[in-house]
């Protein structure tokens, strides 16, 4: 059994590369690498997407009928019912599953606020841009900010693609607010009002800390070797927290804002009402964005806990599995020797551990931890991908060279030295 994680890119010369994750289980634990990096010569479409993949199935010998599931974003030529890529796989194999990236969905939800902190978003762009995007602007920010000792120096430019860009720039504009407003004035711009205006900077010290939290569970996301199960977790958790921040934000405390409690404490705000209440109808609605792309995660379904830890007490009251499973799943679950193991391997390598004495447990488990949950390494080649093809190497034929950038395979140099020619002297 094997699964994949597979996004579509293009570089630097204009063409489109397909970079294609596989996840598999070994003798001891899961691995995972790079399967492959090619570019496609014509349209990125679902049918060219998946002749790609399906040629060099064939010429390794992989067969559909292994592949557990698919993840991805959510374009529609991944995703097309009749034309999309998981149409050709399903062709092949009707069973596969189809996974939308967690991080992307995450992404999306917090896009969605309340229409007045968007606008206050925007406007906090406009002033960095004021600065930024001008180099004199910012050479003199830059003096203003040394001769005032500030612990930065300089604005961040938010980038759209980038996931964490909110966060950061708000942060960053909310600490130098006073340089920036100095600054502003200076320059006699119409932007110095916004900071005079006190509503105005209370809700930028909010919008610093709802995306400092959303950052916060962006990253707890990425990194290798996640699986579904975690992410879902994690996802869960997050949720359950901004239930909690509701009620705080409806008796009108914002203690769980660190940023906005330590402003209203210094400055004394006395529509701290209001607010509150622009507050409670932002977390409102990314709360119901989230549970709209989560709905899964809110259905409590604990059929699957026995997998992360079956020594819980009363595990096997909800596993939902068949009679003679949960028998099986009593008698793995008594075995103290094994529950001693459980504590020193990871829960993949445990249950292949497991695999001789409780094989079908181990291979119900197996497949539940062996999806990928997000795109986070293709995300990560692309990266490398914009570092090793640039606009002077815009010629180069990057596929070999990302597989060994972001493979943690160490290559057969031996083999790959046979194959060249030395030059000698003459």
């Amino acid at each position: 059994m094997f699964a994949l994680q597979l996004d579509e890119s293009t570089d630097v010369s204009g063409e489109a590369q397909v970079i294609v994750f596989v996840r598999y289980q070994d003798c001891s634990d899961i691995r995972e690498n790079i399967l492959f990096c090619q570019n496609l010569l014509s349209r990125t479409t679902g049918e060219e997407l998946f002749k790609v993949i399906d040629k060099f199935f064939a010429e390794g010998g992989i067969l559909w009928d292994w592949c557990l599931s698919v993840c991805s974003d959510g374009a529609a030529a991944l995703t097309g019912k009749n034309n999309g890529l998981m149409a050709w796989i399903r062709k092949k194999n009707p069973k596969v599953k189809w996974l939308h990236c967690i991080i992307h969905r995450q992404a999306l939800a917090s896009k969605r606020m309340n229409a007045h902190l968007h606008e206050i978003l925007n406007e906090a762009v406009k002033v960095i841009n004021f600065i930024k995007a001008r180099p004199l602007n910012s050479r003199m920010f830059k003096l203003l900010c040394q001769e005032m000792g500030s612990e930065h120096q300089h604005l961040l430019l938010h980038t759209e693609v980038r996931w964490l860009s909110r966060g950061k720039i708000l942060n960053r504009l909310f600490e130098l607010r006073q340089e920036v407003h100095m600054f502003l004035l200076e320059q006699k711009s119409a932007f110095s009002s916004l900071f005079e205006n006190q509503d105005w900077v209370c809700r930028l010290a909010y919008l610093a800390d709802i995306f400092d939290k959303l950052n916060d569970l962006n990253l707890s996301m990425q990194g290798f070797r996640t699986d579904e199960l975690s992410l879902n977790s994690k996802m869960c958790a997050f949720i359950k927290k901004l239930e909690f921040w509701l009620k705080k934000v409806q008796r009108n405390s914002v203690s769980v804002f660190p940023t906005l409690d330590k402003f209203a404490d210094d400055s004394e705000i006395d529509n701290l009402n209001t607010i509150c209440d622009c507050i409670r109808e932002d977390l409102t609605k990314l709360r119901d964005e989230l549970v709209s792309y989560f709905p899964s995660i809110m259905n409590q379904d604990r059929t699957q806990d026995w997998i992360q830890n079956p020594f819980v007490e009363d595990v096997t009251s909800s596993s939902g599995l068949s009679d003679k499973l949960t028998e099986n799943l009593i008698e793995l679950a008594s075995d103290r020797a094994l529950e001693l193991k459980f504590q020193n391997v990871t829960v993949s390598q445990f249950w292949l551990e497991v695999k001789g004495e409780y094989k079908e447990l181990s291979e119900i488990a197996m497949s539940a931890l062996l999806p990928f949950g997000s795109t986070y390494l293709c995300e990560v080649s692309f990266s490398a991908m914009s570092l090793i093809k640039t606009k002077h190497r815009n010629r180069l034929s990057v596929q070999n060279d990302l597989i060994i950038a972001v493979s943690d395979i160490e290559p057969r140099f031996d083999n790959i030295l046979a194959k060249k020619q030395p030059q000698v002297p003459h």
